[in-house]
C-alpha cells in the first residue's frame, strides 16, 4: 500500500464519520473559541472551548491557558474515539492542532521544534555504514528515501500518542535553524525524554502528507530509540 494513503487513511475515515455525526471543522481553517477548561498532562493542554458550533474539546502543546482566554487553533484535525491514557479519559470527538500565534501563524508548528536555547547541543554522529548527522539525513533526502539510518542525538520535544505513536524532534548540533536542517521529526513505538541522547535507527520517508495541513518534506518512520 502507498505509505502516504497507509498514513493518511485513519484521519480520513475518522473525517468521514464525523461529517455525518458531529460539527466538523474544513482541514486547515483555524478554529477559534472560549477557554471553559484547561487540563494540563505531560506534553498537551486539553482544552474545552466554547465556539460558534457549540462546545469543542481540543489539545495543543503545553500552554499556560486558564478559563475565559480566547485561542485559535491552526490546521485542526477532529479525531474520533481519542483516548488519552495520561487523563484517564475517552473522548468522542478531539480536535488536534497548533495554538496560533499574533500574526496567525502556527506558534509551534508539528513538523518543527524550536531552535534550541542556551545550552548549545553537540551529539558524536553515529558510528558505521548508516549513521548520518540530522543535517545529512535532511540534506541527503533524495538518496537516502526509503533507506535506513542510524543516528545520534537529542530529544529535543515529544508529541505521544498521535495516530498510535510517538513523535519525536531531534537534534545533535548538525544543521541551520535557519533553514530547518537542524531538527527531525521520528515516528516511533518506543519511549524517550525530552533531553535524552538516543540512537534512534529506522527508514527515512520524504514528502509524507497525514492529512489535516500536516505534511513532512523528511522524516524517520517506525524507528527504534535506545539509549
Amino acid at each position: 500500500m502507498n505509505f502516504r494513503l497507509a498514513l493518511a487513511a485513519p484521519v480520513l475515515a475518522a473525517a468521514a464519520v464525523l461529517a455525518v455525526h458531529t460539527p466538523t471543522f474544513a482541514q486547515g481553517a483555524p478554529l477559534t473559541g472560549e477557554v471553559l477548561e484547561a487540563r494540563d498532562v505531560d506534553s498537551y493542554t486539553y482544552l474545552r472551548l466554547k465556539t460558534g458550533n457549540g462546545e469543542v474539546w481540543a489539545a495543543v502543546p503545553k500552554s499556560a491557558l486558564a478559563k475565559g482566554d480566547k485561542v485559535t487553533i491552526v490546521k485542526p484535525m477532529t479525531m474520533r474515539d481519542f483516548e488519552s491514557k495520561t487523563l484517564q479519559r475517552k473522548f468522542d470527538t478531539i480536535v488536534f492542532g497548533q495554538l496560533a500565534s499574533t500574526d496567525g501563524r502556527s506558534a509551534s508548528p508539528h513538523g518543527q521544534a524550536p531552535a534550541t536555547g542556551a545550552t548549545a547541543i553537540k551529539v558524536a554522529k553515529a558510528s558505521g555504514p548508516d549513521g548520518k548527522t540530522v543535517a545529512e539525513v535532511i540534506n541527503g533526502k533524495a538518496t537516502l528515501s526509503g533507506k535506513p539510518v542510524l543516528v545520534h542525538a537529542q530529544v529535543v520535544k515529544i508529541s505521544k500518542g498521535i495516530m498510535g505513536k510517538n513523535w519525536l524532534h531531534l537534534q545533535d548540533g548538525s544543521g541551520s535553524s535557519a533553514d530547518g536542517t537542524h531538527d527531525i521529526v521520528v515516528t516511533t513505538k518506543d519511549v524517550a525524554g525530552v533531553g535524552d541522547v538516543v540512537h534512534v535507527k529506522g527508514i527515512v520517508r520524504t514528502n509524507v502528507d497525514i492529512g489535516g495541513g500536516y505534511n513532512y518534506t523528511v522524516l524517520i518512520e517506525d524507528a527504534s530509540v535506545r539509549k
